[in-house]
């Protein structure tokens, strides 16, 4: 762990902010429009300084809840996409309005996880994000939950603002939550606990801080957001957790001010495309490792041989992303694949100079290289 930095320190100009639905919306599902006024007042504030703003709302399936009266909160897949082609119109339409009045564009972008793990969407994503902030736009992003199913959904925006801040190589992002920040332990369970001012480094400790939630906690918790702090982080990014509740946050976290929780990024960080592999990414597979291959990896910097692999499990194809464990199931790094599942279980402890005679062709010496290669 480096020495504790603060934001301060820091160029700032291009900045993710992420809202969730309890903050956007009341238990009726009617449209918080105080929280949504301030927040695109300290949005515009922004734009108005010269600063790239993004900004990742939730809000659509509560919006359309609350637009069509329903009364029950507990949907099925199938009823939440049509509830959220009613919201996001609705929100969407909201926030033009308010966003107008001060000057602003905005333009909607709704995403899938097919969106980011398949590279040229991935990269066809990014180029559209970077010209609307050339446009001077506002982009206003959200899960497409019209389309998203249960295998294809980020399952909460909290790692979808993150997989945002890193598509654009932001210097901050900013989760607004109805809670200070990380606390010690659960404060709604535990009247002793304290808030976390800085985290300079995710361990098992802060993990278990974050994993104690209730029933009260926003999907997913406070334990996605850590999560969502490991992107970041890795990508060369801070994180803010902090209260949208509270006034002017945003310009006072911009500010320096030490309010909410500070995550503060690595100095040695991911480039663009093993973000990529190591994040949008969904895992096909895993293989296991020797200690051999594993210290050509961690020590050396290699690539991943098929005489290191003792073991392959999964049905996975050629380029497809899996993560490479220790025998007893320690994750050590993830990679795109050269073969198949199949491919591999058949040369799996083989040398690489024997690849051309199993498999009847001549294919890279290399199960994964190490430049297709990120450690965790």
């Amino acid at each position: 762990m480096g020495a504790k930095r603060s934001l301060t320190e820091k160029s700032i100009n291009k900045i993710v902010i992420k809202v969730g639905t309890r903050l956007l919306t009341y238990e009726t599902g009617k449209l918080n429009l105080r929280v949504m006024e301030k927040l695109v007042r300290e949005l515009a504030d922004l734009k108005n300084q010269g600063k790239d703003v993004l900004l990742v709302s939730s809000g659509a399936v509560g919006g359309g809840i609350g637009r069509l009266g329903l009364q029950r909160k507990s949907l099925s897949i199938q009823e939440r996409q049509a509830v959220a082609a009613i919201g996001q119109g609705f929100l969407i339409q909201f926030y033009e309005k308010i966003f107008s009045e001060y000057g602003h564009v905005v333009a909607q972008v709704l995403l899938t996880r097919e969106d980011l793990e398949e590279r040229k969407r991935y990269i066809n994503s990014r180029n559209t994000l970077s010209h609307l902030l050339e446009f001077g736009a506002i982009p206003i992003i959200n899960e497409n939950d019209t389309t998203s199913t249960e295998e294809i959904e980020f399952g909460d925006n909290d790692k979808l603002s993150a997989l945002v801040a890193t598509l654009v190589s932001a210097d901050l992002l900013i989760i607004l939550t109805d809670t200070e920040g990380l606390y010690t332990v659960n404060p709604r369970l535990d009247s002793t606990a304290t808030i976390i001012p800085y985290v300079g480094e995710i361990t098992p400790e802060i993990k278990k801080a974050a994993g104690e939630t209730d029933e009260v906690m926003a999907k997913g918790g406070m334990i996605t957001k850590i999560e969502a702090a490991e992107i970041v982080t890795a990508s060369g990014i801070d994180l803010v957790i902090a209260n949208g509740l509270q006034n002017n946050i945003i310009r006072r976290i911009i500010e320096g001010e030490e309010i909410g929780t500070f995550f503060d990024s690595k100095q040695s960080y991911l480039r663009s495309r093993k973000r990529w592999i190591a994040f949008a990414q969904k895992l096909k597979g895993t293989l296991f490792i020797d200690q051999g291959a594993e210290l050509a990896l961690l020590k050396e910097g290699k690539s991943l041989l098929p005489i290191g692999i003792v073991k392959v499990e999964g049905n996975f194809f050629k380029n497809d992303v899996v993560s490479i464990c220790r025998f007893d199931g320690q994750e050590i790094a993830r990679g795109i694949v050269n073969y198949s599942g199949q491919e591999l279980k058949q040369i799996t402890g083989y040398r690489s100079s024997e690849i051309s005679s199993i498999l009847g062709y001549s294919g890279r010496e290399e199960v994964i290289h190490r430049d297709n290669l990120v450690l965790c």
